[in-house]
């Protein structure tokens, strides 16, 4: 289980998460992708950064069970602040950051996802946000990024995925390639990025973000602090268990 970063070819690095089976990240690695991510950014040789993960799917969210497993809320708050430094990073980060996302994208997946410059995804992509069935709130802020609004409350209300085919047609992922051919379709577009004055990408990464009208960062937080409210009244652990237990969200 790693976060790891490497060179790719000159200019462009790649951030890959491998956390088997299914990629839902403990607190822990939420804050070292952060890390990794800016870092990478941070470097003068970087010219583009790639998002990819291993495995059956990109992202799977928090880990649920390691949350279920601690006393206390502080494995809450470490999965509630860890995720808010990703998904901060992936915005943050002084270069454009493509993501390559293979199969499932839930959960905090959609936070990284809807922070980025860039989505390439594989022809069986999906994406979604089940917070409502694990008793949590968040990311809509990032959803509503890659759909529109009616129908981001329409996937939030219901839990529902979108697949990467609509998320194309609404303008949100770039290409949809099979999956053999990810990591070349995100090499494709990161080309076109690294060949330019990073000088000028690098101000103009600055200054998208800078004419966003969305603050995504305050607006994440104030999602959870929702989350937190629920946790409070007991009701998120009541869902939570229910998941552990059975896999399934709690009717």
């Amino acid at each position: 289980m790693s976060i790891t970063t490497s060179t790719i070819e000159p200019g462009i690095v790649t951030v890959t998460v491998d956390f088997p089976p299914v990629n839902a990240l403990p607190s822990a690695a939420w804050f070292d992708l952060g890390e990794q991510i800016l870092a990478a950014g941070a470097d003068p040789a970087t010219h583009v950064v790639i998002l990819r993960a291993e495995g059956r799917g990109f992202n799977a969210g928090v880990d649920i069970k390691e949350m279920q497993a601690t006393e206390g809320y502080g494995a809450l708050i470490d999965a509630n602040r860890g995720c808010a430094a990703a998904f901060a990073a992936v915005y943050d980060c002084a270069v454009p950051v493509v993501v390559a996302v293979n199969g499932f994208c839930v959960g905090g997946g959609i936070g990284l996802v809807g922070n980025a410059d860039v989505i390439v995804a594989t022809d069986d992509a999906v994406f979604g946000l089940p917070e409502v069935d694990r008793g949590a709130l968040g990311a809509a802020t990032h959803l509503a990024r890659l759909v529109p609004q009616h129908l981001m409350r329409t996937l939030y209300f219901t839990a529902q995925n979108v697949t990467a085919q609509q998320l194309e047609h609404f303008g949100s992922v770039y290409r949809v390639v099979p999956r053999a051919d990810l990591l070349d379709a995100a090499l494709e577009v990161a080309r076109m990025i690294a060949v330019k004055d990073t000088r000028v990408i690098r101000a103009a990464k600055e200054a998208l973000n800078g004419i966003d009208p969305v603050d995504v960062k305050t607006s994440y937080r104030l999602e959870q602090g929702y989350t937190f409210e629920l946790n409070l009244a007991g009701v998120s652990d009541e869902h939570r268990d229910a998941f552990v237990t059975t896999g399934k969200a709690r009717e």
